[in-house]
């Protein structure tokens, strides 16, 4: 199979390169318009943590090496290096897209985001018509390899990222977010990933608070928050149930007297704070205080390391499913070749068979060569029962196609089912 897969991840390069390396839509089909000249089909898979192009070549010469040339070529990267590409062909290639799908070869296990963009990268392919047959078929295959995967396992469930962490261990604390406040003090990567999660739970009001204006205005804005000027934080602690931190911070910003103050307002209400800072940013003696339910890094990183174990528990059930749809990938695409075969060694046999039912046509009775017909049809079809049922067990059962490709030259060779003349020609030239 002439299937090739090429992929520079975060298992073969520094993110700085793979991020400068990554395709947008507009990128991805400009640069298939140039891949068109020289391939079949293909898709290519562009993200912040992998770029990946799959083809089928036009031969069976698996020179790779092109692809790369003109991907180097057309994205023009700095110490971009050859030994930073993968190279898999056939069913490695079709094993590694699998894998791919169903996110056990992600950065994170079991990443939800990557069976969509193996999706979307599909779309385009059939959008710009650059996608056949094989493709199709072997990425209908992935999708469903990924769609198994969420189902029938547990490769997603879990936090494995800290903000995350946070989020599920609040939703446990309170059973009904949606009557709940949020502050979220910090405005960077980790604490935009915990407003985005809290706002996705459904919690009732979210406010930001960061020492940089504009970047409080962006964040609340995309989780349609509230701002706490930063200067005037600790005065508005007492309002909130839930307090997320995760500021880049060298000192503490909210110690203890700040938050005894707040739980005292509260009237013994319940708050939850959540520091997720690195170094801390609340006073871990906070947790001293009733009513406060307290969880830094360190504690939300054990959680975290848990779910990653049962994530990678669940990798033999992935590879499992994987196999599974290996082989009935191969069992369609090795009947490609099986299918044509059979039928021109049946087409064979049936031209024999007519012409020797033209030479004694006029010399038996009508009644006589309708037997004769019917019983040669059935001695036909009774010689290449065996065969037939043999190579289909080859195509639907192999997942080798040299296996499949040996079998059918051996055939075509014996018959000479690709000579122009038929066997009928062959038998009139020796009794000639």
């Amino acid at each position: 199979m002439n299937f090739v897969g090429i992929t520079i991840n975060h298992k073969t390069a520094p993110i700085e390169t793979l991020e400068s390396l990554h395709l947008n839509r507009d990128e991805i089909i400009e640069f298939i318009s140039r891949l068109k000249e020289n391939f079949k089909e293909g898709v290519i898979i562009s993200t912040c943590n992998r770029t990946e192009i799959y083809s089928l070549l036009p031969n069976y010469n698996l020179d790779s090496n092109k692809i790369i040339a003109s991907l180097l070529e057309f994205k023009k990267v700095e110490n971009l290096k050859n030994e930073h590409f993968r190279k898999f062909f056939s069913c490695g290639a079709v094993k590694h897209l699998f894998s791919v799908a169903a996110g056990i070869d992600s950065l994170v296990i079991g990443d939800s985001q990557i069976l969509g963009q193996v999706k979307e990268a599909y779309e385009i392919s059939e959008d710009i018509n650059f996608s056949g047959s094989v493709i199709k078929r072997v990425f209908e295959a992935a999708l469903k390899v990924g769609k198994r995967a969420i189902k029938e396992t547990a490769i997603g469930e879990g936090a494995v990222t800290v903000s995350y962490a946070a989020v599920q261990v609040v939703e446990k604390i309170y059973s009904n977010l949606d009557k709940k406040s949020a502050l979220i003090i910090g405005a960077g990567e980790t604490g935009e990933l915990a407003a985005v999660h809290l706002r996705d739970k459904g919690v009732g009001k979210i406010s930001i608070s960061n020492r940089t204006l504009e970047r409080a205005e962006k964040l609340a804005e995309k989780v349609n928050g509230g701002i706490i000027p930063f200067t005037s934080l600790k005065e508005h602690l007492h309002n909130y149930d839930i307090i997320i931190s995760a500021t880049s911070a060298e000192n503490l910003i909210v110690h203890y007297e700040d938050l005894a103050a707040a739980v005292k307002k509260r009237k013994g209400q319940p708050i939850v704070i959540m520091d997720i800072a690195v170094p801390r940013d609340i006073d871990p003696k906070v947790k001293e205080i009733d009513s406060v339910f307290y969880h830094d890094m360190e504690s939300l990183k054990v959680i975290v390391d848990q779910n990653i174990q049962k994530r990678k528990n669940e990798i033999p059930k992935i590879e499992s499913i994987i196999m599974e749809e290996m082989q009935n990938f191969f069992a369609w695409y090795n009947t490609l070749e099986i299918v044509p075969v059979i039928k021109s060694l049946r087409n064979f046999f049936d031209s024999i068979r007519e012409d020797e039912l033209e030479k004694i046509k006029h010399k038996v009775t009508p009644e006589d060569f309708n037997k004769i017909e019917d019983m040669t049809r059935r001695l036909i079809g009774r010689l290449l029962h065996n065969p037939t049922i043999k190579l289909r067990q080859l195509a639907e059962q192999g997942v080798n196609p040299d296996d499949i490709a040996n079998h059918s030259f051996l055939i075509k060779e014996l018959f000479a089912l690709e000579n122009k003349t038929n066997g009928a020609e062959e038998n009139n030239k020796e009794e000639n």
